[in-house]
């Protein structure tokens, strides 16, 4: 059923208001359809944007539409004015007559200098060597900082700029003009201010050192990866093959050690920070807090089931156990998926720290002081936080987004330090993405519904909107000249009582009469979320429903923003109740009377590509056809911090393990499966298809198989290969869905 807050008749007639069926346009190909996402997205908030000025301002970049420049300007908010403070293409590389060019920027913390980032050459997902230049806004000076670095960052008072570079970290004094290497222990296995593979992939970050807020020290990660064990990949370009080895442990596998450094800029004086844990641990987080020279480590075991939170004073290397929780399945300290980078946050001018955990059995923020006292919890109730978009010390006020009033939504919400007057900020009801000034004076409202596309709004913090930044009328029009069949929301109950919410795209031009074939396009990893009250962008899924098909998700169990008994219920059993959920939705969607129930297809990639393998061997007969892109077959093939944080450690779930592997139900493949996998893809090695590819022939089951020598996760490197994976999507679900042929079978077991 529908949920409350849309009835059927509502999305009836929206749809007919909306989305008129006359005159409207189909995508003509699968370029079209891939190119018309840009135009369904429309503008988003300013891009690059940064708040300076201590949080009054912020800047953004823009092209001017005269001379194609990219120019960097700012906003003012109290006065509504935008100024231009660079325009970069005008810019030349210092000593030559190269026009500059750039990846990214960032802000000094005095809002006087720009630290630019060129020549950007990717090493993970999130890393690369890059050099990188100063620009001064008082004297519009452009001078090389940093050369062949991983990362940098100016000083918070401007006057130097730290990086790494080569596995040492280093600092350029402006006024001295000198450079000044802080660390000379790089070499081997060992090395400072950059993560390995594994540390930067599951705990989402990639610069591994931090400022002190005076400037005065650069607290940094030490590793040693010997006796990590190596992947190998292969890339096939040029007239020999080329093999790359990454130390990534898996599961059981050694880790590489791991030691936070701290070293005064000024003096050299350098110092390690041991805490009192033995054996193998993670320390994924650090923080510099209020109390002068007094630096916060968490540590967390190699279950990833005991946080431990330390202070150190940074000059005599003393520390203390200041907080520590633990769980019966995982703790986490960030989400990749929901965007949130922390779930522990140290305000500056406070003496206190704020921690959104689930021990409760919902995500809601609590309270503590700098002794690790619970002061009190701040949020309660049935619903999940998601994040802590702002925190204002003097008048004891957090700003932060959950999943209310439906776990379908996103809303801004305030309430002061005891939990004592909350309010929701959010005056429409939906998907709100928050960007908020650090002294929360303002924010920027990036929103949309099902039936809006996103709105962009600047508002005065618990006020008024000051500014309707976009409005995406573009959007509106487009939808009105193209075919766009909207999302729907609903739900089902499963056999054991269980509300799934699901979102729905139905064939333009939808006929109740007749029956339509459905895809299941889903992810479902433990801590995702999915289907929202959001507005439709895929251009991909419109030209689906274009061509006759219904295109479902599903937030299965694992996911997040419904609770810590609905999400957990997956720990140490991957795969087991997520395909349950999908078997559950497709016999939901086949008593639909205008569904095909011998015409379901479930697809998807990484994640939802061992969920398609797994629903399917483990329920044969309910899909007809699979589609998995870079699919995990056992979790033994993947890395260890993921994989142990859901499933435990090796010795103690080696069951478990073997049972949310693919390969022991190889026999039981019915329907078509296509794989999908790249050569070169560091995240879920190549060898995870093989090994299952090997266990369907030895059951005498076939599948087709897609292999792309190049690119990364995903199997995609170039945006032609993007659409040529997207075709042979189309035509695979069109010939054994369908039963159309609409090009040449692809071949079985090979390009």
């Amino acid at each position: 059923m529908l949920h409350k807050f849309y009835s059927p008749l509502f999305i009836l007639l929206l749809s007919s208001l909306l989305f008129p069926l006359n005159a409207q346009q189909f995508y003509e190909s699968v370029e079209q359809a891939v190119y018309a996402t840009a135009k369904l997205k429309g503008k988003s908030a300013p891009q690059s944007l940064n708040w300076i000025n201590n949080g009054n301002s912020y800047s953004y970049t823009e092209k001017n539409q005269a001379n194609g420049h990219e120019e960097i300007r700012s906003f003012d908010p109290s006065t509504l004015k935008d100024k231009l403070i660079l325009d970069a293409d005008k810019l030349d590389f210092p000593g030559s007559a190269k026009p500059f060019s750039y990846k990214s920027f960032q802000w000094g913390h005095d809002s006087r200098h720009i630290l630019f980032q060129t020549d950007f050459r990717k090493i993970y997902r999130r890393s690369g060597i890059s050099d990188y230049y100063v620009y001064s806004l008082q004297d519009s000076t452009l001078n090389l900082a940093a050369k062949d670095a991983r990362t940098a960052e100016l000083s918070p008072d401007g006057s130097m700029i730290g990086y790494e570079r080569n596995g040492n970290m280093f600092m350029y004094d402006f006024n001295s003009r000198k450079e000044n290497q802080l660390t000379d222990d790089a070499g081997g296995n060992i090395f400072n201010g950059h993560y390995d593979w594994v540390y930067e992939e599951e705990f989402g970050q990639a610069q591994a050192w931090n400022w002190s807020p005076e400037g005065k020290y650069i607290a940094y990660w030490q590793f040693d990866e010997t006796g990590v064990p190596e992947v190998k990949l292969t890339d096939f370009q040029g007239l020999h093959p080329k093999y790359v080895d990454i130390p990534i442990p898996q599961p059981g596998d050694q880790n590489p050690k791991v030691k936070i450094g701290v070293i005064n800029v000024k003096t050299g004086t350098k110092i390690w920070l041991s805490p009192d844990d033995e054996g193998d641990y993670y320390i994924p987080r650090i923080y510099w807090t209020s109390e002068p020279n007094t630096l916060a480590m968490i540590v967390m075991n190699r279950a990833q089931n005991h946080l431990k939170l330390y202070m150190f004073n940074v000059v005599t290397g003393s520390h203390k156990l200041i907080f520590q929780e633990t769980s019966k399945t995982w703790i986490s300290i960030f989400n990749f998926y929901t965007g949130v980078n922390n779930m522990m946050l140290f305000p500056p001018r406070l003496h206190e720290f704020f921690w959104v955990s689930d021990r409760d059995g919902w995500y809601n923020i609590y309270r503590y002081d700098y002794n690790g006292k619970l002061l009190n919890q701040v949020t309660k109730g049935s619903w999940d936080v998601n994040k802590i978009v702002g925190i204002n010390p003097e008048q004891k006020i957090i700003y932060y987004t959950s999943f209310q009033p439906f776990p379908v939504d996103e809303n801004l919400y305030s309430i002061n330090f005891d939990g004592s007057d909350k309010k929701r900020l959010s005056p429409v009801s939906g998907y709100h993405e928050v960007n908020m000034s650090p002294n929360t004076e303002f924010y920027i409202d990036s929103y949309s519904d099902i039936a809006l596309p996103e709105q962009v709004e600047l508002w005065r913090t618990g006020d008024k909107m000051l500014k309707k930044i976009e409005a995406n009328k573009e959007v509106s029009e487009y939808i009105q000249e193209y075919a766009y069949s909207n999302k729907e929301l609903s739900s089902f109950v499963t056999p054991d009582s269980v509300r799934l919410d699901i979102s729905v795209i139905k064939p333009f031009g939808f006929d109740s009469t007749k029956k339509y074939p459905v895809i299941l396009s889903i992810y479902g990893g433990p801590e995702s979320h999915s289907v929202y009250n959001s507005f439709e962008t895929s251009g991909w899924n419109e030209f689906l429903a274009q061509n006759g098909y219904i295109i479902v998700d599903v937030n299965n169990r694992g996911n997040t923003g419904y609770g810590s008994s609905f999400m957990k219920i997956v720990y140490k059993h991957l795969g087991i109740w997520e395909s349950r959920d999908f078997v559950d939705a497709a016999k939901y969607l086949s008593k639909l009377p205008y569904v095909d129930p011998d015409k379901i297809a479930i697809m998807g990639t990484s994640y939802g590509g061992y969920s398609t393998i797994y629903t399917m061997l483990t329920h044969p007969g309910f899909f007809k056809l699979g589609i998995a892109n870079s699919p995990v077959t056992d979790w033994r093939l993947y890395d260890d911090i993921y994989t142990e944080r859901y499933m435990g450690l090796l010795p103690d779930n080696e069951l478990g393990y073997i049972n949310s592997s693919a390969m022991p139900y190889a026999s039981n493949l019915t329907g078509k499966l296509l794989l999908i996998h790249s050569l070169m893809d560091d995240n879920v090695h190549v060898a995870n298809t093989m090994q299952l590819l090997t266990a369907l022939t030895n059951a005498g089951k076939d599948a087709d198989l897609r292999i792309y020598p190049p690119g990364a996760h995903g199997a995609v490197y170039s945006g032609t290969s993007r659409i040529l994976l997207d075709k042979v999507y189309y035509h695979y679900l069109n010939r054994y869905l369908k039963g159309e042929c609409t090009q040449p079978a692809i071949n079985s077991g090979g390009n």
